[in-house]
């Protein structure tokens, strides 16, 4: 069974806080108030919309976004809570499913949660929406007890993993959640590690901007029950749309996955689909997702491609102007990398966009991550407003990669 780090390892850990002109250097943080663990909203539990109550009186640092605040946590109470299993559903995990784990014998405890996925860089991410007071008991202890963190959460802005926000943060400490042209901006907080597979957490009020759907994720912990013996009931409960995982910080290839991506008209576009993993870095969506909505196509300049069908038409329409322009030459067709491709980014467990057939990759040679490349501007103005955001603009460049962030409507 996975261990907590101890107090003597916490106060080793560091959190970087990114204030509007100023950073602090805290130590880390991880908690849940509740001995039994899941609570309903009946007993507390926050939930998507909640308003922010009076926060007069507090000591808490001040909400950074008062339209996205929640009450500041206070002090951490309770136990901490191994983070031994995740379930990740593409539906509402009812109160009776709930009711139905948390009556299993073994079951030590749980927290009910609401979570999504974002793509950020290509790479798409676990990002939670979490009542600050109870989900710091499933971290780490160091992250549990950096009070400052949690008050950042329920003020607004958001809490995520050290090396990845810092890799993909502003210089004004901000983060878009999703390659949506409408994406929310959030500000980061806190760099702080989180449960395993969970990238980033923000409270309950943001949820609705991010598209997610309610209740739809629970921690459990097992205490001295091997969660192999749980598992294959928690499956039964939940049902197929549902992902059950063993945590750790490398994937569960075991587990049925799931994905979906939060944001607006792009993610309902794509559809969600639950996927096994492969070796070598790849995986297989479901049979059914993949036939309804996967297709071959030829399209001017490259031929014949295999993408999502909703990228499709923007993808041609784009080419068809780029053609008309007279820059079909600015495109090499021999180094077109392909649309969908069902797989992780290399040397990761998170899913590219190119899994969902919404991203496409020209001219590799020459276009390398990193790189400023050679890509005429011209073409990614072309694409620009055919719907699609290019990896040249991004914080680590990757200039050869296009992938759809907006529907437009191609004539």
């Amino acid at each position: 069974m996975r261990t907590r780090a101890s107090a003597a390892a916490a106060g080793a850990l560091v959190v970087a806080l990114v204030a509007a002109g100023c950073g602090t250097d805290p130590r880390e943080t991880a908690a849940d108030p509740t001995s039994s663990g899941e609570s309903s909203a009946g007993s507390g539990e926050s939930t998507p919309g909640d308003s922010a109550p009076d926060r007069q009186g507090s000591s808490a640092t001040a909400a950074a976004d008062p339209e996205h605040a929640v009450s500041p946590p206070g002090p951490r109470t309770g136990r901490l809570y191994p983070d031994d299993m995740l379930v990740f559903s593409r539906k509402a995990l009812s109160d009776d499913m709930v009711q139905q784990i948390k009556d299993l014998k073994g079951v030590d405890a749980t927290m009910r949660f609401s979570m999504s996925q974002v793509p950020l860089e290509d790479k798409v991410y676990n990002i939670a929406a979490i009542d600050p007071g109870r989900y710091r008991n499933w971290t780490e202890q160091a992250s549990a007890d950096t009070q400052e963190v949690w008050d950042r959460v329920a003020g607004g802005e958001l809490a995520i993993d050290p090396a990845i926000g810092r890799k993909l943060a502003d210089k004004q400490g901000y983060l878009r959640l999703g390659n949506e042209k409408e994406a929310p901006q959030i500000h980061i907080g806190a760099f702080a590690p989180q449960v395993d597979q969970i990238t980033a957490v923000v409270n309950p009020t943001w949820a609705d901007s991010l598209g997610m759907i309610e209740n739809n994720a629970m921690l459990i912990t097992t205490g001295n029950t091997a969660p192999e013996t749980i598992r294959p009931k928690i499956r039964k409960i939940v049902g197929d749309t549902a992902s059950v995982l063993f945590l750790a910080p490398e994937l569960d290839i075991t587990a049925q996955q799931t994905a979906f991506l939060t944001g607006g008209s792009v993610a309902q576009a794509v559809g969600t689909f639950n996927y096994t993993v492969l070796g070598g870095g790849r995986i297989q969506p479901d049979q059914a997702w993949v036939e309804a909505n996967i297709r071959t196509e030829d399209v001017p300049i490259l031929g014949q491609v295999t993408c999502h069908k909703a990228v499709l038409p923007q993808l041609r329409a784009a080419l068809q102007e780029i053609q008309m322009t007279g820059l079909s030459d600015e495109i090499r067709p021999e180094e077109y990398a392909g649309c969908y491709y069902p797989r992780f980014i290399a040397g990761s467990t998170s899913l590219s966009l190119h899994s969902f057939g919404i991203a496409l990759d020209l001219n590799t040679s020459t276009n390398q991550r990193g790189v400023a490349g050679d890509m005429d501007r011209q073409v990614v103005a072309i694409f620009k407003k055919w719907g699609f955001a290019w990896g040249g603009d991004w914080n680590y460049t990757d200039p050869m990669h296009f992938e759809m962030n907006a529907v437009v409507e191609a004539r």
